[in-house]
């Protein structure tokens, strides 16, 4: 018996799930109870005068697709 490595097997493309985030607005960041990092500093950009912004990737609505 030899004493390798085990390797494992990765799963096909198509059998992994994908993470799917929504989008959310600076309005939504601003009253959000668990306020993070990406979001507060999105709400800070949307502060400056004449910034336009398409929202921010949301770790609090994590599905999975």
């Amino acid at each position: 018996m030899s004493k390798g490595k085990v390797t494992k097997k990765k799963q096909p493309v198509s059998d992994r799930r994908q993470v799917l985030y929504k989008l959310v607005l600076s309005d939504t960041c601003a009253v959000c109870k668990t306020p993070c990092a990406r979001g507060l500093r999105y709400l800070a950009h949307m502060q400056e005068k004449g910034s336009v912004g398409n929202g921010v990737p949301c770790i609090l609505t994590k599905t999975f697709g």
